[in-house]
């Protein structure tokens, strides 16, 4: 039984993790269970097969075992940290006659200069997207991370047994309460509140149960765009993204709409771009293809103005989200993710 499969791989990481002897084996007893093609991973594959009374209780026992698993991971490397005891430190000192001065100061003595802070590289990418998209017409909405289900999938179109809705792909709390996955909530949010025509983006961090690494974090940045008005078509959503790209990565960028399939859009597309790092030659950032996904788009599906409230007859509005992590690294050629979050000044500083 895949509970039996759960408790059996608990119990193996454990010895492992007791067994590694330095920091390189630690790390491969992390990736050989939490990591992307990981032990965990391939478990949580099944779950979505397994008849709908068990799928809840083993998501979130695969769920509790990924974080158990993480702590005990944490908890291996501080055996291999160097100790911080200051206590022993027989190192002779100079003396600071300033100090010995009776704990008098020179004040002849230039200060020390303080390091300047600036604005984060993702901050940063924010700002820019929404000066972009202020010149193209589009107001700036916001909205809570904490969310109700209602917003998040209902009114999105979602159906009730799509794989999103599932306990090891959001971060579900009590009373139908969870974490946005994605921040078209707040543009069921504003239609709610307003008529047509809305022109409007919405930033903001968004919650995902993924397991972290190069390419991934369980939180993130989005940007999702709205325009909903009489007479909206396919051509205006192509027009909107090619402007914002051609600014954002230069006017030598080139564009490709790939048919896709999003539950609140209908017709979908992924949208990529020329690949800036290697000028479309091909290399590992974009898998020796020329090109990279950036976002996906597409025509507001009719169901969603049925949830809020608009006539599907009279109006049409094309939506599109994109990562704000992906962009940046795009952008600057950083191919690590957790950079933007562990707060090293060496690589923060840069920006």
């Amino acid at each position: 039984m895949m509970q039996e499969r759960l408790v059996a791989l608990r119990s193996r990481a454990k010895d492992d993790l007791a067994k590694a002897k330095t920091l390189n084996e630690i790390e491969y007893v992390r990736v050989h269970y939490l990591g992307r093609k990981g032990a965990i991973k391939e478990i949580m594959k099944a779950i979505p097969s397994l008849p709908p009374e068990e799928k809840s209780m083993m998501g979130k026992m695969a769920n509790q075992l990924k974080l158990e698993i993480s702590d005990e991971v944490e908890g291996a490397k501080k055996r291999f940290s160097p100790s911080s005891d200051s206590s022993t430190d027989k190192t002779p000192r100079l003396k600071n006659n300033a100090q010995d001065a009776k704990g008098s100061f020179d004040l002849s003595l230039p200060g020390k200069r303080q390091p300047y802070g600036h604005i984060h590289p993702i901050t940063q990418t924010i700002n820019e997207i929404k000066s972009i998209f202020s010149k193209l017409g589009f107001a700036v909405e916001y909205g809570p991370e904490l969310e109700q289900e209602y917003y998040n999938f209902d009114a999105l179109n979602v159906p009730p047994d799509h794989p999103s809705r599932e306990d090891f792909d959001t971060f579900y709390l009590d009373n139908k309460l969870l974490l946005r996955s994605q921040t078209s909530t707040v543009q069921i949010r504003t239609m709610k509140k307003r008529r047509p025509p809305i022109r409007m983006i919405a930033p903001g961090k968004v919650y995902r149960p993924d397991t972290v690494d190069a390419r991934h974090a369980s939180m993130f940045h989005q940007i999702e765009g709205l325009l909903v008005d009489e007479g909206v078509s396919f051509q205006d959503l192509k027009y909107a993204l090619t402007s914002f790209s051609k600014i954002y990565f230069g006017q030598d960028i080139k564009m490709r709409f790939r048919p896709s399939f999003f539950p609140f859009t209908e017709p979908s597309a992924e949208v990529d771009i020329s690949c800036s790092i290697c000028n479309a030659k091909g290399c590992r950032v974009c898998s020796h293809s020329g090109w990279v996904e950036v976002l996906g788009a597409g025509m507001v599906d009719p169901n969603v103005f049925e949830a809020v409230g608009y006539d599907a007859e009279k109006y049409t509005g094309f939506a599109f989200g994109m990562g704000v992590e992906r962009l940046t690294m795009l952008r600057y050629g950083i191919d690590d993710i957790r950079l933007f979050f562990e707060n090293d000044l060496r690589f923060l500083s840069q920006f």
